[in-house]
């Protein structure tokens, strides 16, 4: 039987593992009588960690919320995880992001053991990260419409549009996407009854949020495709649907989610969707890939394929004979 500390911190444990715990669960887990489990959580209140009963008389129990952050317990791979994560969050997109981890890294380090202090130390020596261009986000915009979207509160914002236009939405909430670069918020919009796309480093939260609303169902189950198809596909004039003749790993190194979405067939061939307001520039891309390829659609873009082969040969044939615009 474990000893009485070593209990405490094995209850912490398990408490945060899952969202609720019957009370014989955790006495099964510890090994103990019900009873022991109840001394064991008073033990632990009494050390300020705010630990709700579910069901009334001790029948179970959750870790709540309480007016500060109790302390947490990782196991050696979750501590290695936040502290690489830290580490590499100062090329992050949200504002001020750096200097709180450099904090919350000087913490953890503090009480790292010298054994996984090593391990983040050589991780990190070997690790570069570039900032990333563009607005960064705060925080607190985050969070709140985080909070929107786990409540089901309806977001009112000011919007301001890539020409400039700045314009007032109101909008169910969904999801947060990270592209790697910036924020994106998925959701329903009231007015223009459909989905919309937003930069969240270009909207700026109204208070109080909105009503609460009913979830309806999302545009695809796969919120992150859904995702890359609209806003590499979807948002442009021309549509383009290719079958490449290489597997979608392969395809995926050359056309990354900001360029367009990649479907596996099968082993050795996949659909690729892409979008551009310029026929010419899909021509340009699609030849560009480094795979044979088939056009689906559009039709138009075989024959802009064909103007562009007739141009490139013609360039080789006047190359190969000389350039007459230099002059020796």
């Amino acid at each position: 039987m474990l000893e009485t500390s070593a209990r405490l911190l094995r209850v912490l444990t398990l408490l945060q593992t899952r969202r609720e715990w019957s009370g014989p669960e955790l006495a099964g887990e510890l090994g103990v009588s019900p009873r022991t489990v109840r001394r064991d959580v008073d033990r632990l209140r009494a050390l300020g960690y705010p630990i709700n009963a579910v069901g009334g008389g001790g029948g179970g129990y959750r870790l709540g919320a309480g007016a500060s952050l109790p302390p947490l317990l990782l196991d050696d791979e979750e501590a290695v995880a936040v502290a690489v994560g830290l580490r590499t969050a100062a090329a992050g997109t949200v504002t001020g992001i750096a200097e709180t981890s450099v904090r919350a890294l000087a913490k953890l380090d503090h009480v790292l053991p010298a054994s996984l202090r090593h391990r983040v130390a050589t991780l990190s020596s070997a690790l570069v990260t570039t900032p990333l261009p563009g607005a960064t986000v705060d925080p607190a915009t985050l969070t709140a419409i985080a909070t929107a979207v786990r409540e089901h509160h309806r977001l009112r914002f000011d919007h301001v549009a890539r020409d400039g236009t700045t314009s007032r939405r109101d909008v169910e909430p969904y999801r947060l996407v990270h592209s790697g670069r910036r924020w994106y918020l998925v959701g329903w919009d009231t007015d223009r009854q459909d989905w919309r796309t937003f930069r969240v480093d270009r909207l700026s939260p109204r208070t109080p949020t909105g009503p609460r609303f009913v979830p309806r169902p999302l545009p695809d189950d796969d919120v992150g495709r859904y995702f890359v198809h609209s806003m590499t596909v979807d948002r442009f004039h021309h549509r383009a649907v290719l079958v490449m003749r290489a597997s979608a790993a392969e395809v995926a190194d050359e056309v990354p989610p900001t360029i367009g979405l990649v479907e596996p067939i099968d082993e050795s061939s996949c659909l690729v969707r892409i979008g551009s307001d310029s026929l010419d520039q899909l021509a340009v891309w699609v030849a560009a890939f480094g795979f044979e390829f088939e056009i689906v659609e559009p039709p138009e873009l075989v024959e802009h394929l064909g103007a562009l082969t007739a141009r490139l040969k013609r360039a080789a044939r006047a190359s190969a004979g000389g350039n007459p615009g230099r002059r020796g």
